[in-house]
Order: structure tokens, then C-alpha cells, then sequence
């Protein structure tokens, strides 16, 4: 995908057509609540792989090749497609964020930048940690149990639940309560606890048995007794209407002197160098809107509690910290503050004087709690973008269950959609929702610069888990895989078929030699994928080998300019960034 500032009409390449429609909303969304609605209409293309050397470059290809089947398919033991188009999602998503970022840059005086990103390049970004985490010198710890399975729970009267809990004494109470003992509980926890990260959940079956045991009311009643939330799965979808982010404004501030710009031409600054961010987040959400900002050149300083962020510590953990805590917090540097004390309040506001934007993923009502909310915050600095994530928002009432990606699947209706008809609906262990919030997250942070620059205002934007779920577009009835719609078994691996053949099943039978699509999957397990690959593209058929290992990316040379191999620094492999900018003077 390429955006160029010069006016114009939509146009589009390539099979991308999600993301480009993704794109469009959320740069009209961020431009519409500016005074006067949309000034700017850049043109853009979309199209598939971009820097990455893959024959095929559509949604479920470039899921295939990217690792996103492999850590989504995790939990139940094979790579799977998520059927929704979520990658799509995440591209339109980075597209309107270089958009945005290089009206910013013009804003500020640089001349017009060119700006693209690729369906690869989103894939890649939504599986950071998990390729962190593969490519770390230091081995994953070892979990109790089998070494897959979903959360998903399954109660006496046949209802399909997640359970969610951040607390380990509310965890021990619930099962407790169930008839569990604790030592089993204990067995559960870490299991339960780290699945955001490993994609699995191997519980003890102990657990499973004794929800099983009994019926949906009592394990609700058990859940409201210790302050686990107990969800039931269903076909639900996400609200219509729902926005991605809400923007309102704040205090009116004088516009500030700005010095012309230093950039040397061609090959200058990032869009956002010279803004600061101060980020007082945990976990995916806020962690990665920071890393976003990062890449596109803001100075981003991080609010630790003393001791640091205890997610510091989860394994692996290479260099002295943890690879899935530092692929989305690296260059960051931290401060530590106790935020319940004066002390520490009085040290994020000398932070918050000197910055550009406040973000945070504290649940709701905390901001207000440390006398930290947008108010007192704009009192200190009026010209600030004030940026708060939740999981739901308000659209779930003033009690919500807790705000966690799986929860906000469910509620979004994510747990149907991303799976094909004829499985039951269950969320997807990969953090789906916790990726693309915290790209809806940075994007709002970027909608509020540009709004502040043409209102000298500063002002707050919100968004949630639940708002960046309903980004995601998904047809009235749920979407049936046939069996060519599944990664292929070779002698010798996986392949996954492009868009083009697996539209065309009859040609792909007569090119591998099989007596008719039905047959086609006993006839690739003759040879090797490279060289049913080879066949497949001849034909005029592209096609992808499935990655079912994440670090071979960062050593295949198809992935040289897309993928940071380990080094001194990083001893992990990570996604490049995911956008280019080229001034068009050059």
C-alpha cells in the first residue's frame, strides 16, 4: 500500500480491498472531527506482500506465511485461519497511521512524504511477541499439562464460558468454590495467567471437569462471589455504531513557536521526531500504542511502579528481561513512581509539563483515583492529548467484566467470526484484540495531535477493545472453510493455496495431478512444498508454505527486509517498522 499526499480520488491494486476500506474509515474518522470536517484527501493503493518475497499476498496467504495460522492454531494443535479479515484490519489500520503521521510532518513544516505499508508487514506486527519469544536464546518455561488447549470452559447445561481474573487469591476462591483444591487450582494458574503470551492454555482437566460439573448459574454465582468474570460465548456481534476512538476537546492553549525544520532532504526525521510521550501502560494495549508511536520517531518515556513492571520478569527472558515485555517496550526509557503518592503524582507531572501526550490503560476510574485524570493533567499542560484505553468503554454499562482481550472477543462477537461455521465459537488465544486496540489506541493519540494543531487545543481521546473489535468486518452469517481453505500437508511440511487458486480448485487438481479436488490433499503428500510451490506458480496458481516456525523468519531470506534478525542489543528477532517514508522531492 503507498499514500501520497497530492488530492485526489480513492484508487485501488491488488486484492487488499479491507484494507483499503479499513484505511478510509478511520482517515475519515480522524480528519472528521476536525473544525470543517476533511481538508486533506491523499490517494492511496493497497496492495499485498511488499517488501516480503512471498508468491501471494492476500488475507489468508500472507496469515500463512507470516505465522499468524501457526500462533492462532497453537491451542488446538495445527495452524488454522482466522476466518474474519483481521490482518486486513491491522493494514488499514498502519495505512491511516502514516497518513495521519505525514499530515503531522507537514504540519511541522517537512515537505510532503510518501508513505507505505503491506498486508506482510501488518501480519508481521501482530505476531511481535510471539517471534520474540521464539527467536530468545533463554527457553520458554515449562507448563504444566498437555501443551495445548483453549480457556474455553464448558458448564453441566452445555454453555461454552471464558472465565477471566487477573488475581490469584480470586482465582484459588473461585475454584475453591467449585470444589477444587487449592493445589490444583495453584497447577491452573500459571497456565492461565501466561496464555496471553504463549497462545496455549494447558489446563489441569481437574478444572474443565468441575465446571462440567456444574451448570452455567452456579458457575456465574461462583464467579460474583470472587470477582471472576464468567462470560458466555455466543454468536454476538460488536455494536453497530460504535466508534473506533472519541475525541473532545480541552483546554484552549496558545500555539507554540516552533523552530523551521532541520531534516536534510531526502532521508530526513520520522514523522513524529521531536514529540514526546509519556506511557503509563501494562500488558499488549498501551505498550504497543507506544511502540507505534516509537516508530514513527516520538520519544516515548515510560511510568513503571517501584521495582519496575513486574511483566519484567516473564519468560524467556534474554539480556536480563523479559523478549515479550521488551519487543514492545524497547527504546523506552522508564521512571519509576509510586502514582498512589504525592511523590509519585508530582513526578508524572513534571513529566506531563515537557510532553506532547498522556497515555494510559489503567481501569476505569483509576485516572480519577490518583488525582490523574485529563483535568488535572491539562491544568499542568493544556496543550496535551490526554489518551485512555479500556476494554469496553461505556457501551457495556457502568460495571463491565474485566477489560482483557478475550472478553472483549466474545463481547464483539470476535469468538464466532474468527472461527469458520461448524466449529463453535471460541476467542482466539493469539491477542488479537489487544494488537489492533493498541494500534486504535495510537491511532486516536495521532488523530488528537493533528486535531491540536489546527485548534491550538490539547483534549482527550478514549478508545477501547471493544471499539477496535468492531473494526473488523465479518458477514451476517458466519463463514464456511472448504476443505482447500485449510494449510495443504506435503511430504515435507504445509502449503497454503493464494486467493487465486483457491478460487480455481479445478485447476489446481489438474496442475498437482489429482483425479479431482477431492483428492488434491492425498496428492500433495507425494512431494515437497518448494516444489509444489514451483508447480502452483507456473500455473499461474501463487501459493505460500505455511510457517509453522516463527524463527525461521528472521533467517529466510524472503523476509531480509521485513525482519530484524537478533543482535548485541535485541537478542530477539522483530518486525522492521512497518511503514516507508520518502519525501517527494526525492
Amino acid at each position: 500500500m503507498s499514500l501520497s499526499e497530492e488530492t485526489g480520488t480513492w484508487t485501488v491494486s491488488g486484492p487488499a480491498r479491507t484494507a483499503r476500506t479499513v484505511a478510509e474509515k478511520v482517515l475519515g474518522h480522524t480528519l472528521g472531527v476536525l473544525p470543517g470536517g476533511a481538508t486533506d484527501r491523499p490517494r492511496w493503493a493497497v496492495g499485498g506482500a511488499g517488501p516480503v518475497g512471498i508468491d501471494a499476498g492476500d488475507e489468508r496467504a500472507v496469515q500463512a506465511a507470516c505465522g499468524v495460522m501457526q500462533v492462532h492454531g497453537r491451542a488446538t494443535g495445527a495452524p488454522a485461519p482466522l476466518v474474519a479479515d483481521y490482518v486486513s484490519t491491522v493494514t488499514g489500520v498502519l495505512a491511516a497511521q502514516g497518513a495521519t503521521a505525514a499530515l503531522l510532518a507537514r504540519a511541522h513544516g517537512r515537505p510532503p512524504l510518501r508513505t507505505g505499508t503491506s498486508l506482510a508487514q501488518g501480519a508481521l506486527l501482530t505476531v511481535t511477541q510471539y517471534l520474540a519469544a521464539a527467536t530468545a536464546a533463554d527457553d520458554e518455561l515449562p507448563l504444566p499439562g498437555s501443551g495445548t488447549g483453549l480457556a474455553t470452559l464448558v458448564t453441566a447445561d452445555a454453555a461454552r464460558v471464558e472465565i477471566e481474573t487477573l488475581d490469584p487469591t480470586a482465582w484459588a476462591g473461585f475454584w475453591r468454590r467449585l470444589g477444587v483444591s487449592p493445589r490444583t487450582a495453584g497447577r491452573g494458574w500459571l497456565p492461565f495467567q501466561t496464555r496471553f503470551g504463549t497462545a496455549v492454555c494447558p489446563l489441569p482437566p481437574e478444572l474443565r471437569a468441575a465446571v462440567l460439573a456444574h451448570p452455567l448459574q452456579a458457575v456465574r454465582q461462583a464467579g460474583a462471589a470472587h470477582g471472576v468474570s464468567v462470560v458466555e460465548i455466543g454468536e454476538t456481534t460488536a455494536s453497530p455504531g460504535l466508534v473506533p476512538w472519541t475525541v473532545e476537546p480541552g483546554p484552549r492553549a496558545h500555539p507554540p513557536h516552533r523552530p523551521p525544520p532541520t531534516t536534510a532532504p531526502c532521508g530526513g526525521a520520522l514523522p513524529l521526531a521531536g514529540v514526546r510521550v509519556v506511557e503509563s501502560a501494562r500488558r499488549v494495549q498501551g505498550p504497543m500504542a507506544g511502540h507505534v508511536l516509537r516508530m514513527l520517531g516520538a520519544e516515548v518515556v515510560r511510568v513503571e511502579p517501584p521495582g519496575g513492571d513486574p511483566q519484567r520478569a516473564l519468560p524467556p527472558v534474554a539480556g536480563g528481561c523479559s523478549v515479550r515485555f521488551s519487543a514492545l517496550n524497547h527504546g523506552k526509557p522508564a521512571v519509576e513512581a509510586d502514582l498512589t503518592t504525592r511523590q509519585g503524582r508530582d513526578t508524572v507531572g513534571e513529566l506531563v509539563s515537557r510532553a506532547d501526550v498522556f497515555l494510559h490503560n489503567w481501569a476505569p476510574g483509576k485516572e480519577r483515583a490518583l488525582l490523574l485524570d485529563a483535568d488535572a493533567l491539562h491544568a499542568l499542560n493544556p496543550r496535551l492529548v490526554y489518551a485512555s484505553a479500556s476494554g469496553f468503554g461505556t457501551a457495556l454499562g457502568a460495571v463491565p467484566p474485566i477489560g482483557t482481550d478475550y472478553l472483549a472477543q466474545v463481547y464483539g462477537g470476535l469468538a464466532a467470526a474468527l472461527r469458520p461455521a461448524g466449529e463453535h465459537p471460541a476467542p482466539s488465544l493469539m491477542t488479537v484484540t489487544d494488537v489492533l486496540g493498541g494500534l486504535v489506541l495510537a491511532q486516536a493519540v495521532l488523530a488528537g495531535l493533528l486535531a491540536r494543531e489546527r485548534t491550538h487545543q490539547g483534549c482527550r481521546v478514549t478508545s477501547s477493545l471493544l471499539s477496535a473489535a468492531a473494526l473488523i468486518p465479518r458477514p451476517d452469517l458466519r463463514v464456511g472453510l472448504s476443505p482447500l481453505d485449510h494449510p495443504l500437508a506435503t511430504a515435507d511440511g504445509l502449503l497454503y493455496l493464494g486467493a487465486e487458486a483457491r478460487a480455481r480448485p479445478q485447476e489446481v487438481a489438474r496442475t498437482v495431478g489429482a483425479s479431482g479436488a477431492g483428492s488434491v490433499r492425498e496428492r500433495l503428500r507425494i512431494r515437497g512444498t518448494d516444489a509444489w510451490l514451483a508447480e502452483l506458480r507456473a500455473a499461474g496458481l501463487p501459493s505460500v508454505a505455511v510457517r509453522t516456525d516463527l524463527a525461521g523468519l528472521a533467517t529466510d531470506p524472503a523476509f531480509a527486509r521485513a525482519v530484524l534478525p537478533p543482535d548485541e542489543h535485541l537478542p530477539y528477532a522483530r518486525p522492521a517498522t512497518p511503514w516507508t517514508f520518502t519525501e517527494e522531492t526525492c
